[in-house]
């Protein structure tokens, strides 16, 4: 886990942080044939969706045991993404308070250094009457150990 997480304040880079690999359909670009903006928010909820699966918290997250809401979503576009491109969407923990936590999706084509785009999502937990509530004792130090290595791909 990187030192943000640790609220040290400092970033480390994402070279072992979970992937999560997707091919850019034709559907999701735009007029200049590059993904749309809004799609990245799809991406970006794609990946959370599986960096938590790999977290071990798939079974929650289906039956509503976990759950959680979006609160701010802030994304910096560097370079486009095209059709049929491979993204890997590097998924890492950036922080976590009592009820909220902080995840870094950063998107490079596959094989790829170059940034695309990084997407930090601010989330907080909540109960089923969308009351925040503490971050369960095990979800914390899952968000802290991260799923680094774990490569999941949809890219076909």
């Amino acid at each position: 886990m990187n030192d943000t997480a640790r609220g040290t304040g400092a970033t480390a880079p994402p070279s072992a942080a979970f992937c999560y690999r997707l091919r850019v359909r034709y559907a999701e670009c735009d007029a200049q044939k590059v993904v749309f903006n809004a799609r990245y928010g799809d991406y970006v909820d794609l990946a959370t969706t599986e960096y938590l699966r790999a977290l071990g918290f798939g079974k929650e997250l289906i039956d509503g045991r976990l759950d959680y809401q979006l609160v701010k979503q802030t994304t910096e576009w560097k370079a486009p993404a095209r059709f049929d491109d491979v993204l890997c969407a590097s998924v890492s923990t950036l922080q976590f308070g009592n009820t909220s936590f902080v995840l870094a999706v950063e998107f490079r084509r596959r094989g790829e250094a170059s940034l695309l785009a990084r997407t930090e999502t601010v989330y907080v937990m909540v109960t089923p009457a969308l009351a925040k509530k503490p971050l369960p004792a095990d979800f914390r130090a899952a968000l802290e150990r991260g799923a680094p290595d774990i490569i999941v791909s949809h890219a076909g």
